[in-house]
């Protein structure tokens, strides 16, 4: 049975998303200072999946984790660890508010993927959400000014990662819950993760510990917590909520690195918001969905 709608239930649990991948970004960071990003996801998925657990045996336990559609969940994981690792990498390149302000194209490249592969409809709104958020890339970026950071290119190119993995959820959503899509997202990206983690394995420093259990934690809390605000009410109220990612990590950014953000990057931002703004789903999305929208 769905849960009766509810703004306030919805802004608490937005509030939590939104908390969680702000903490995951920080924890990112300073375990990505010592460990190299490979061991830093797989430390991240094989805690993460204990951590889930008890989730998974309130909801059914293992035989409802069973999945006909396993091959799907095997690629979609593919392309989400690969833009997991890119989002990782270019936390250690860039700023946090340039890197959540690219990371917000991920919509964009849904739309287009969706058109492409799943039949839907290019409308004008589409259009003009696409052009905008293109343009904000590009203000951002830079490219004529220059040396174009790398970072810039592995958050895009996770974005497009993450929109790849949007559509395959869509998919998914038709027939698996969110807890059975976070489950094998766990287990196949630690089993995909397993040997390039190895092959540079340090073992982590006593201090380091706590980041390590704080982005295990974050890294599923975030997307649990996004799928309730999203059943209880709908994404046009959802996403503007989630806007408020972009101004709090550049203010995260600016208390705990010193980090700041210039007028192009504030420009190229506000475009690509009002981007999703125009992209923003005339349905209300299936809370399983949620799983693909980030790290």
């Amino acid at each position: 049975m769905a849960p009766q709608p509810s703004i306030a239930k919805a802004a608490f649990w937005m509030a939590l998303s939104i908390a969680s991948f702000l903490t995951m970004s920080v924890a990112g960071r300073e375990t990505t200072r010592v460990l190299n990003v490979f061991q830093v996801l797989e430390l991240r998925s094989a805690i993460g999946w204990f951590m889930l657990l008890p989730v998974v045996l309130a909801t059914g336990g293992f035989a409802a984790m069973r999945s006909q559609r396993l091959p799907l969940h095997i690629a979609r994981n593919v392309v989400h660890y690969v833009g997991q690792g890119a989002w990782l990498y270019a936390l250690t390149l860039i700023p946090l508010g340039v890197l959540i302000s690219i990371e917000f194209t991920t919509p964009i490249w849904t739309a287009i993927l969706a058109v492409a592969f799943l039949g839907e409809r290019l409308g004008k709104a589409r259009i003009a959400s696409i052009v905008l958020g293109l343009i904000g890339v590009v203000i951002i970026v830079r490219p004529s000014a220059g040396t174009i950071n790398p970072g810039h290119l592995m958050v895009l190119g996770a974005a497009v990662c993450f929109g790849i993995s949007l559509v395959m959820v869509k998919s998914l959503t038709r027939t698996d819950s969110v807890v059975r899509i976070i489950f094998w997202m766990l287990i196949v990206q630690s089993a995909i993760g397993l040997v390039p983690a190895l092959y540079e394995w340090q073992n982590p420093p006593l201090s380091l510990w706590p980041w390590i259990l704080v982005i295990a934690f974050t890294g599923s809390a975030s997307h649990l917590c996004l799928a309730r605000a999203l059943a209880y009410a709908d994404a046009t109220l959802i996403s503007p909520m989630d806007f408020l990612r972009v101004p709090l990590s550049a203010l995260l950014g600016w208390a705990l690195y010193a980090e700041r953000i210039d007028t192009f990057t504030a420009l190229g931002a506000a475009l690509i918001l009002c981007g999703n703004l125009l992209n923003l789903p005339r349905r209300r999305p299936r809370p399983a969905e949620a799983v693909a929208a980030g790290p």
